[in-house]
């Protein structure tokens, strides 16, 4: 008899996809009920970009920190963040065994870019344009993050990468990640613009002062 191939993708994966799709929605919401009225479509975008990031940050890496530290891991935990994350780590194995180099950034995102975010949408609201400074920090960030994650494994032939099937490849280890790389970077420019033309207006009012 011929065993039959092991099951990919499992009642987990399809909750842990489910649970990330209702963060989006919760984004949603919040934009609609917090934005004034007559927020152009890119500030919306960026609110709800934000809102999500900030739900990740606390709950889903939030457990994992909370799961990874005081000599606890995630492959001898139990519980249903404990399962999630035994589900990608079958795709990078460094987030099932509390891999220093990934605890350690992921401080730095539950600790600091969570509430960074949440200022952000404090100042979105707001209609503060200083939010564009600490966008620009935020997106350095989680670029730096995001280089940090997977250029150790790149440079020693990816070892912790599993890239056997689509499932890990594309959704968890390529789509998962490369939305926290295209959209800071266009964050990132975009507020660059906006901090630049600043800039340049003020140099103007200066020499006209002067003038």
């Amino acid at each position: 008899m011929t065993s039959s191939p092991p099951t990919i993708f499992t009642a987990t994966s399809l909750f842990s996809l489910i649970g990330v799709t209702i963060v989006g929605i919760v984004a949603h919401t919040a934009a609609r009920l917090l934005l004034p009225k007559n927020a152009n479509t890119k500030d919306r975008f960026t609110f709800i970009w934000l809102a999500f990031d900030a739900i990740i940050h606390f709950s889903f890496e939030g457990s994992f920190l909370y799961l990874s530290v005081f000599g606890r891991q995630v492959n001898t935990s139990t519980g249903p963040f404990a399962e999630m994350w035994r589900e990608y780590a079958a795709a990078d194995f460094r987030w099932g065994n509390a891999d220093p180099g990934i605890v350690s950034l992921e401080i730095l995102t539950v600790l600091g870019a969570g509430p960074i975010c949440c200022y952000i949408l404090k100042q979105l609201v707001n209609n503060d344009p200083a939010r564009h400074f600490w966008i620009v920090v935020l997106s350095t960030a989680e670029l730096y993050g995001g280089w940090m994650t997977f250029c150790p494994e790149w440079l020693t032939g990816s070892p912790n990468l599993d890239t056997s099937n689509w499932l890990y490849l594309w959704v968890y280890l390529v789509f998962m990640n490369v939305i926290w790389v295209g959209i800071p970077i266009w964050l990132m420019y975009d507020s660059y613009q906006h901090i630049a033309q600043a800039v340049r207006l003020n140099r103007l009012s200066i020499k006209a002062k002067a003038a």
